[in-house]
């Protein structure tokens, strides 16, 4: 498998990643072949892009009651680079890869253990009116917030 057109210079891609979180791969998420089920990935891609958006203090605002606003994924794209199984200890990183008007870019980076790559991602977040589904702009403090942590 080649490197995803996203990626572009591997080297570059990658030092830019820095935030992350840990995960160890669970029983429950392996399929009949003893290895990480490919819909999981997907998983740990929301569970580390929930855990940047609360560090950021969007997450708080968009599910403040009172919020107007909240964010969606468009689009989501998974690269299976190694395989994953039972119990094995995972980095999972993300970035902001660009900031949009109302949407985002994010990039993914799965590393086991040994720092093998494992899998990569990214995928399009996109802010909307809870009321109509259009899209909002990002504030100025929003893009600061999200870049604060890259």
């Amino acid at each position: 498998m080649g490197t995803p057109s996203y990626i572009g210079d591997w080297t570059e891609w990658e030092k830019d990643f820095s935030f992350y979180n840990e995960t160890k791969v669970r029983f429950s998420e392996t399929d009949a072949f003893g290895h990480l089920n490919n819909t999981n990935a997907f998983v740990y891609f929301e569970e580390v892009r929930l855990e940047f958006f609360k560090k950021a203090g969007l997450m708080q605002q968009w599910l403040a009651p009172d919020s107007e606003k909240m964010i969606v994924v468009a689009d989501m794209h998974c690269d299976y680079i190694k395989q994953v199984y039972f119990d094995e200890s995972l980095n999972i990183y993300m970035k902001i890869a660009r900031i949009g008007n109302s949407s985002a870019d994010v990039h993914y980076l799965v590393k086991n253990k040994n720092g093998e790559n494992c899998l990569t991602g990214r995928g399009a977040v996109v802010q909307i009116s809870k009321e109509t589904g259009s899209s909002l702009p990002w504030s100025d403090d929003d893009k600061e917030r999200m870049n604060s942590l890259q």
